[in-house]
């Protein structure tokens, strides 16, 4: 039993060690001086994802009358508006492509224009985001290490009680010996596996608070949007436009994913990143350099995923819902990312 206790222990902190200079390798790391975030647009795909720089936009655009409401979810450009920056550009275009005008469709075209979608890529080249899926493996081995840990636990608790009936002699308890570095296994495990998920590197995390402390001051509707995603939005008839049109965007990939489901095998091998974001409203099509302009929904060898933040793209963090695709595959939902970033971090990494 002492050789057994021994082999745990050097199992248990072999594997820790391994799988936390892994996840530190995984994580992009700034090159130069400490980056910092550009504008409004990037703060809110730390914050949020592709979803989180649209809505800001919209809220925009709704506020100071650019964008008309026609009716419960219907929406129209006023004669004569014009866009400020990208993410409005591309609820512009969205809405040039859209007749029918309602909202969510109009949410979900514009996060997958390839000015959107290149804001995570040029974040990811700075070091401030993760690419989607980069931390995944490191994340599996890490459940992995405390399903194992767990099940040894249980598992020492019988042992004890044959070593003591083999040996009746003065003797420490097996699960004794074990024990500790058997939750300390689980506990790492948990830490570990949940720093893999995060989206935000350190020198992301701290670059958005520099942002949010630049405009602390500044309760602008789409500032704080941009900053903490609808959390931060407290406009009654902004947040009674744009909440239903986050439920409509995942209602809209619910039925997709049930009709893809329902596909042939082969056309789903060869489907791009672009007809995965068709599944996955909520999507950063990253490109595989971590910082290609090509990180558009139509370019292979890209990874997917939900926006950030598991971000239910709203919540100040970056989270994600973790599904990727490679060149020749198609994408494939992954883990939730902390959590639905609406608004908040998934914390606020959700943000």
């Amino acid at each position: 039993m002492n050789v057994l206790a021994l082999a745990i222990w050097i199992a248990v902190c072999v594997s820790t060690l391994v799988l936390a200079l892994g996840v530190r390798r995984s994580r992009p790391r700034p090159v130069g001086p400490a980056p910092r975030l550009h504008d409004l647009s990037e703060a809110a795909f730390m914050a949020g994802g592709p979803g989180a720089v649209v809505d800001s936009a919209l809220v925009s655009l709704l506020g100071d009358g650019r964008l008309l409401v026609g009716g419960p979810g219907i929406v129209a450009l006023r004669p004569g508006a014009r866009a400020g920056d990208i993410a409005e550009r591309a609820v512009f275009e969205a809405l040039r492509q859209a007749p029918s005008g309602w909202l969510y469709q109009v949410r979900y075209a514009a996060m997958l224009d390839p000015a959107v979608q290149e804001t995570g890529d040029a974040l990811a080249a700075r070091g401030l985001l993760a690419v989607p899926g980069s931390g995944r493996g490191w994340r599996r081995w890490a459940l992995a290490q405390v399903v194992v840990c767990a099940v040894w636990v249980v598992a020492s608790l019988p042992l004890t009680f044959v070593a003591l009936a083999l040996d009746p002699g003065p003797q420490v308890p097996f699960v004794f010996k074990v024990l500790p570095v058997l939750l300390a296994g689980i506990v790492l495990g948990c830490v570990l596996a949940a720093r893999a998920r995060r989206r935000l590197t350190p020198a992301g995390r701290a670059a958005l608070r520099e942002m949010r402390t630049h405009y602390v001051n500044d309760r602008t509707p789409h500032v704080q949007t941009a900053l903490f995603g609808l959390k931060g939005l407290r406009d009654p008839r902004l947040r009674g436009q744009l909440v239903p049109a986050v439920r409509g965007t995942r209602l809209a990939a619910a039925q997709a994913r049930g009709a893809r489901r329902g596909s042939t095998s082969s056309s789903s091998l060869s489907s791009s990143c672009g007809s995965s974001a068709e599944v996955l409203p909520v999507v950063w099509c990253a490109g595989s350099d971590g910082g290609s302009s090509s990180g558009s929904c139509g370019s292979s060898g890209s990874s997917c995923s939900g926006g950030s933040g598991g971000s239910s793209c709203s919540s100040g963090s970056g989270c994600s819902s973790g599904s990727s695709c490679s060149s020749g595959s198609s994408c494939s939902s992954g883990s939730s990312s902390c959590s639905s970033s609406s608004g908040s971090s998934c914390g606020s990494s959700s943000s």
